[in-house]
């Protein structure tokens, strides 16, 4: 039998369909599979009924898919990243192989970001920051404008505490572990607070409350924040964790990886989608029924904020865990009304269920909390997460996260423009 893997081809040669597919170890319809994604090109010859293949194209296409098979990293080509980290099946997602609900329902934020990067739990863990790092932090943000977004004052705050820490490009783990357990309550501690009189003190969860809201803090509420933090810690390879491990690839510190996902958290599709559903559910409140709020997204040709994700097909596993707790915060009545008027009446048209986003909406609307509130909190649990993919991104081969461009422009050589 012909050895593909080591025989030559003579330059120039090519190869009928069935030679492709016999090299490449796929079927005849794989072959056109990769023609149409842009693998492979091909070319009918003069009289020809069938495609023909250049061989040095096939065999470089052979070889990738063997390192692929073997689970070792390319040139990047291919945004399938190997983690221990988080893992999402069977409408579950897993923390280091733990449940992370059964975690976030029994441990803190805290202490669910130490098993994120350590694979060890520390019980009773709290995060401080010095006050310089806080001082020189806050001084930035409140430099901005007041019509800056949460995601603006985070970003200024992480760029400010970067450039007060002489040790960041230290990219060992006890360093980067120390710099995470200082950039969150920093992150934190710059958010202007709601009321002047508020002071800082106790878990993440407390101190962030007073930054959004000037409710007082219920133990109940405090549950749903601190637990919302810890659900939201890390999601797989969502849009922003992938951009942090893109920084981290190239050896950015982990201040500057941690920006390069707070960037991402711009765009409306990814951490500011709870601040839509907010505004939505604000507006059945209003007035007293889903029909017309749920008529008018679809009458603009939006898609119904809060409902369905693609990971699940059912209830995202982090909304029916907020929810639960909700149901204990008595203010929050209204507001789980109106999320599940929504629901219903959002499923005449499509059956979607409710996602994270749409439990947010109706925490922070029922706790007296802006609309962008969601994006900060999710911001915030999220750089945990971030942070444990830099740290194993650092263990990687540098630079490996560079994607091959399939270049579809005109073929040079073209004529200088005039």
């Amino acid at each position: 039998m012909r050895d593909h893997d080591t025989a030559p081809h003579r330059p120039g040669r090519r190869l009928s369909t069935k030679e492709t597919a016999e090299l490449l170890g796929v079927k005849p319809e794989t072959v056109y599979a990769y023609v149409s994604r842009g693998l492979l090109s091909s070319r009918r010859e003069p009289g020809g009924r069938s495609s023909t293949f250049e061989a040095g194209e096939v065999e470089a296409l052979a070889r990738r898919n063997r390192r692929e098979a073997a689970g070792t990293p390319g040139s990047g080509g291919d945004l399938s990243v190997r983690t221990r980290i988080t893992l999402i099946e069977q409408e579950r997602y897993f923390y280091r192989g733990v449940d992370a609900v059964d975690l976030a329902t029994r441990h803190s934020y805290e202490e669910v970001a130490e098993w994120l990067w350590t694979g060890r739990l520390s019980p009773g863990a709290t995060f401080s920051a010095p006050g310089p790092t806080v001082e020189v932090a806050r001084r930035a943000v409140d430099a901005l404008s007041e019509h800056a977004s949460p995601v603006d004052r985070l970003r200024v705050a992480a760029i400010a505490a970067a450039a007060e820490d002489p040790l960041r490009f230290d990219l060992s783990e006890d360093a980067v572990l120390n710099t995470a357990r200082v950039l969150i309550p920093t992150l934190v501690a710059a958010l202007p607070p709601v009321r002047a009189d508020h002071q800082d003190g106790g878990a993440l969860a407390q101190r962030l409350w007073g930054r959004l809201t000037g409710h007082p803090a219920d133990e109940d509420s405090l549950r749903v924040l601190d637990t919302a933090l810890a659900l939201l810690a890390d999601h797989d390879l969502a849009a922003s964790t992938l951009a942090v491990r893109v920084a981290a690839s190239a050896r950015a510190h982990a201040y500057a990886a941690v920006s390069a996902g707070l960037g991402v958290l711009e765009g409306p599709l990814h951490g500011a989608a709870s601040g839509l559903a907010h505004r939505m559910l604000l507006d059945v409140l209003d007035q007293g029924t889903a029909v017309p709020v749920i008529a008018d997204e679809l009458r603009a040709g939006r898609r119904v904020p809060g409902l369905g994700h693609r990971l699940y097909a059912g209830e995202d596993p982090r909304a029916r865990v907020l929810f639960g707790l909700l149901e204990r915060v008595p203010r929050a009545e209204s507001a789980l009304l109106a999320a599940r008027d929504i629901v219903a009446t959002a499923a005449r048209h499509t059956p979607l269920h409710a996602n994270v986003d749409l439990a947010l909406a109706v925490f922070t609307a029922s706790s007296g909390m802006p609309a962008t509130a969601g994006e900060t909190i999710f911001a915030v649990a999220r750089t945990a997460g971030w942070i444990a993919h830099a740290l194993e991104e650092y263990g990687e081969r540098p630079l490996r996260m560079r994607p091959s461009g399939h270049y579809v422009g005109p073929r040079p050589p073209q004529p200088l423009p005039e």
